[in-house]
């Protein structure tokens, strides 16, 4: 059975009301840090992951189906999957320390550089714009795939897509 106090905050979250976050702030966040600090024991770390949850549920909002999930239940997964992308990406980070000893970037030749591919911003904009923008983030703004997907608003897979095809496109270019 719903409670009157998640009825009043789906309604709320589905009017794009500003209150919806206050009220679930205040029934939820112990809860979903509680979920979060699971994953992430670095307090100020949790807490960050804790904000990046409630911004991302903010966002997504009008995407919330109450016919679907209960609302804690969608409020968790978000919670979860923010924890568990932050976890991945501290991974990430931490095991990608350059090795200058060991590190070609130095010995590379004007002869090893394949001039025709000097140019791919030239070349980026024959392609579509919509595979211009995810290569443009991807490529030359340094974003993971679900930070693109984020930034851009735009699911994750369709990220994907967009990244093979618009290589595809590329790669005719240079190999026509």
């Amino acid at each position: 059975m719903i409670s009157a106090i998640e009825k009043e905050i789906v309604k709320l979250l589905q009017n794009s009301n500003k209150k919806a976050i206050n009220l679930l702030y205040e029934n939820y966040a112990d809860s979903l840090y509680g979920i979060i600090k699971k994953i992430i024991t670095d307090d100020d770390t949790a807490q960050d992951v804790l904000q990046e949850s409630f911004v991302k549920i903010w966002r997504y909002s009008k995407k919330y189906d109450p016919n679907k999930a209960k609302l804690f239940t969608w409020l968790y997964r978000i919670a979860y999957n923010t924890a568990i992308d932050k976890v991945r990406s501290q991974k990430n980070k931490s095991g990608k320390e350059v090795q200058i000893e060991t590190s070609s970037v130095y010995k590379i030749t004007s002869n090893t550089l394949n001039q025709d591919v000097i140019d791919i911003k030239k070349h980026l904009s024959s392609i579509d714009e919509k595979y211009q923008i995810v290569i443009n983030a991807l490529f030359f703004e340094g974003m993971t795939q679900q930070e693109a997907s984020d930034e851009l608003d735009i699911p994750l897979g369709t990220i994907k897509s967009r990244l093979k095809i618009g290589l595809r496109e590329l790669k005719k270019i240079y190999n026509p």
